[in-house]
């Protein structure tokens, strides 16, 4: 297979930009067109190919980074590399598939996850925090359960949007996998009020961290 070039890709992009979606996108801070299935069509197609991405990466283009993180190859960021992108990482859209599809899969997560969570940029802490509710969900083993629920009781609710978001979203996960601290996270919750009254779809489980505990708690009969 020939290596696709990057001129090529912003061409394929460029020409699958929808101004209505991009119109949509901008609305929630991403400042691209792309139909993300479609976005997906094309890195299947491209498959893995990790200068590509970094050349992507380089472009500054938001639906050029998207792709870049859908066709690279986790494992070969160096974990400097991995902390320089993500405070280049201006769309929350990049933010989170830097965050979800390539640090969790670095062999340097966990040394990013510690680094992350305790730097003084809310959006830089965030990252950590989406990586330490993963670990809660995961590999638990080493965390301080009840240190990150005191931080979170004494941090969350007067902490930005982003970094509100995965401190809520690691308690809810504390609540739900650990039996152990399950009235205490839902009380934490119930306390601090936070996304109480986030607009919730019907058939769609609330970000609340109570209501989202008992939920995934009571699917699981457990």
């Amino acid at each position: 297979m020939s290596k696709t070039t990057v001129d090529a890709v912003m061409a394929e992009l460029a020409a699958l930009d929808d101004p209505k979606m991009r119109a949509a996108n901008e609305k929630r801070g991403d400042d691209h067109g792309v139909n993300l299935s479609r976005l997906r069509a094309v890195a299947k197609r491209l498959k893995t190919q990790q200068d590509l991405a970094r050349g992507l990466w380089a472009t500054d283009d938001t639906a050029a980074r998207l792709l870049a993180l859908l066709v690279c190859r986790p494992k070969d960021f160096g974990p400097a590399e991995l902390d320089a992108m993500l405070r280049q990482a201006r769309a929350p859209k990049v933010h989170d598939w830097l965050v979800n599809y390539v640090a969790k899969k670095s062999p340097h997560a966990e040394q990013l996850r510690v680094a992350w969570t305790a730097d003084p940029d809310p959006v830089v802490a965030s990252a950590g925090w989406a990586l330490t509710a993963g670990r809660v969900a995961t590999t638990p083993e080493g965390l301080d359960l009840s240190g990150l629920l005191d931080t979170i009781e004494g941090q969350m609710k007067d902490a930005p949007d982003r970094l509100q978001w995965a401190m809520n979203t690691t308690l809810a996960q504390i609540g739900i996998e650990h039996a152990e601290y399950r009235v205490r996270a839902i009380g934490i919750g119930e306390r601090l009020g936070v996304l109480k009254d986030y607009p919730t779809p019907p058939n769609c489980t609330s970000p609340y961290a109570p209501a989202w505990i008992n939920e995934m708690v009571g699917r699981r009969g457990a």
